[in-house]
């Protein structure tokens, strides 16, 4: 989804569903899981280096997953599903 200018509009907001890849040790590689953005984490992102480190980042998005868990992600970790 583009705005007027041609510029990627930010279609993920809370409440959107979104589909993405995370590792699943059961599995031995990863899985793609659904699930709903229940908190958007934009204010507290912080550059990593600003910081001195790179461990434990914080990650934007907090979504609660279809199978009950709940993760962290960021944009380019997730798609819109509808």
């Amino acid at each position: 989804m583009t705005d007027k200018s041609g510029k990627s509009k930010d279609v993920i907001a809370v409440g959107s569903c979104v589909r993405i890849t995370v590792s699943d040790s059961d599995a031995g590689g990863s899985v793609t899981c659904t699930g709903v953005v229940i908190e958007d984490y934009e204010d507290m992102v912080i550059d990593r280096g600003s910081v001195g480190r790179d461990w434990a980042p914080v990650q934007r998005w907090a979504i609660a997953l279809d199978d009950g868990r709940l993760i962290f992600a960021n944009d380019e970790d997730l798609a819109a599903t509808d």
